[in-house]
């Protein structure tokens, strides 16, 4: 596993942990960054799950509507938890991440989908998520 895939799965736990627990992303970005330095061993993954957590941090309200507006019919309160952290990134990676292909950005969102979340959200996530790249695209 690449160390960019395993910053994706850490930047995953913290803001799923945000979510289900309602606490901030900027708090449970604390507790991980305290156990990172606790952790020196899983140091490669932190640099861009950082990043990762931070950009959708910085550009949530934005990310969200676009959530929101191509999901046709699914309010993110109707979405998995897990699945909203997922398309979260995935978004962020695919508007401001210019390192990271689009292509990449997407299938990296869903194989987490298949692995961690229901039957029905790998397909949604990739739908989703290749609605949101098009439309930056055009």
């Amino acid at each position: 596993m690449s160390a960019r895939t395993k910053a994706r799965k850490r930047a995953l736990d913290v803001l799923y942990v945000a979510d289900i627990r309602q606490v901030s992303i900027a708090d449970a970005l604390g507790l991980e960054a305290e156990r990172a330095r606790e952790q020196p061993e899983r140091s490669s993954s932190w640099p861009y799950a950082r990043e990762i957590v931070t950009g959708v941090m910085d550009h949530q309200a934005e990310i969200d509507e676009l959530l929101v507006t191509y999901a046709q019919g699914w309010t993110l309160a109707r979405m998995p938890a897990i699945d909203r952290a997922l398309l979260r990134i995935g978004t962020w990676e695919v508007l401001f991440a210019d390192a990271v292909p689009d292509a990449v950005a997407i299938s990296e969102a869903v194989e987490l989908a298949q692995q961690l979340s229901t039957d029905d959200s790998a397909p949604f996530v990739n739908g989703l998520l290749a609605r949101i790249a098009s439309t930056r695209a055009s």
